[in-house]
This record gives C-alpha cells, structure tokens and sequence, in this order.
C-alpha cells in the first residue's frame, strides 16, 4: 500500500482565519488558504482546486497506461478538472467534477475517446469522488 499525505494548519475562526497547506514531497510549502481564497476568489489555494489538481493529474496518469497497454504511442494529454462546491441541507458538498481534458496520439480517435471513458471512471481519484464526474475530450 502507499500512503501520501498532506497537511493543514489553520488558526482563528472560518471567515476571518487563515492557514497553511503543505504536501509530503514539498512540492507544496506552506501554501495559503482561508475563506477569501475558497468562496470569494482572493489570492491562494483552496481544497476544491487541490481535488481539481489530483483529479486531472491521476485521470491523465491512467489513460496514458490505458493508452500504453492498448500499443497507443504518441501520446500528450491537457486535462483540467472543475470541482462543483453547492450549497445543500448539510451545508456544502462536492456535487461535480468535469474532466475537460485534450488528447493526441498515434490512433483512431474513436479507439482514443472509447479508453478515455474508461480512464475517467475507473482512475483511482474518480472512484474516491462521491460526485457525478464528467468529461468532455477532444482528440487533437
């Protein structure tokens, strides 16, 4: 089993406080966030932009080893996942993520979009996400 890990630090109350995100490898180091960064679009990063990041980042890593394991050679991938934040009965919940995501490789599109389905719902952060995950791919 692996296990990463990622941590926060945060002080004062919800509206007002403010805190620290830093990740296991450092890539990430004591990145701000706070309210201001998560529901009115300040400066920083927020927890639904970081699940946005791991989506995309995992998503893409699957379909190149589907794409791979399927002899696709050539291949690039851009993918951006939105995370949907809504208001409901117990406060907010992730609602969505849409994977908006641009491929090309060496291959007949259909076969290519056909694998991409097939990434988008079985790569591991999908599976994780209790939320209706879509996509729209575009084989360039």
């Amino acid at each position: 089993m692996i296990t990463k890990t990622g941590t926060a630090h945060w002080e004062g109350d919800l509206k007002s406080g403010s805190g620290t995100i830093s990740s296991q490898s450092g890539a990430l180091k004591d990145v701000a966030y706070g309210f201001a960064t998560r529901f009115e679009g300040k400066a920083g990063s927020n927890p639904e932009e970081l699940i946005g990041a791991a989506h995309a980042a995992c998503f893409s890593m699957a379909l190149a080893n589907m794409l791979a394991g399927a002899g696709i050679t050539g291949v690039k991938i851009n993918s951006t996942s939105a995370i949907s934040l809504d208001r409901d009965d117990a406060g907010f919940s992730i609602t969505k993520a849409h994977l908006t995501t641009q491929i090309s490789a060496d291959a007949d599109p259909a076969d290519i979009l056909e694998i991409a389905q097939e990434a988008k719902a079985n790569c591991p952060v999908s599976r994780v996400l209790n939320a209706e995950v879509t996509m729209d791919a575009t084989v360039v």
